[in-house]
């Protein structure tokens, strides 16, 4: 039997869960991009969301959104709502600084497939909604990621040519949430 799937804003008490979260899929990640041998590349992205997750958990901090997914009362996946980060500003040339992104999208390895992701992002888009918030950029250097991103999001907003290397790009995604389901 699948047991339930809960969702609902992150909470102290989950913070330590979350940062498991992030220290099985970013490695995942970066193994299924061939790119896992970049472990400086891994630690500063766990160390990233880490951060991310703390100035959620700041009452004094409100740009900042974090939702988890909780099976069985373990917490199994991410989704992030905060201001958009430096590749999108380099990459737009600043041109959706004002738009918050969506980020921090990690599911744990062990229970990928399994529309965890897809539930984290509609359930952001019904805060997002409710927050009255219009629009939503996301990026991704991932191969992987960018062809999940267009079949869920279509074609890319920009899309910068050997951002991370030859014949490696930065795709940028500008979404309107009330286009988006959900």
């Amino acid at each position: 039997m699948t047991q339930v799937l809960s969702l609902h804003l992150l909470m102290p008490e989950d913070r330590d869960a979350a940062f498991r979260v992030f220290e099985e899929a970013i490695p995942a990640a970066f193994e299924e991009q061939e790119i896992g041998h970049e472990t400086y590349a891994i630690e500063r992205e766990i160390e990233t969301k880490k951060e991310l997750v703390e100035r959620s958990l700041d009452a004094s901090e409100t740009s900042v959104t974090f939702l988890v997914a909780k099976r069985g009362g373990e917490v199994v996946g991410t989704i992030s709502f905060a201001p958009c980060g430096h590749e999108i500003q380099v990459c737009t040339d600043h041109e959706l600084d004002a738009v918050g992104e969506l980020g921090s999208l990690y599911v744990r390895p062990n229970v990928q497939n399994q529309g965890i992701g897809s539930a984290l992002i509609r359930e952001l888009l019904t805060h997002l909604r409710e927050r009255g918030i219009e629009r939503f950029c996301l990026d991704s250097g991932y191969w992987a990621a960018q062809k999940r991103w267009r079949r869920k999001f279509g074609e890319p907003y920009k899309v910068v040519d050997d951002f991370w290397g030859p014949g490696s790009p930065h795709m940028i995604w500008l979404c309107h949430v009330d286009e988006m389901g959900g």
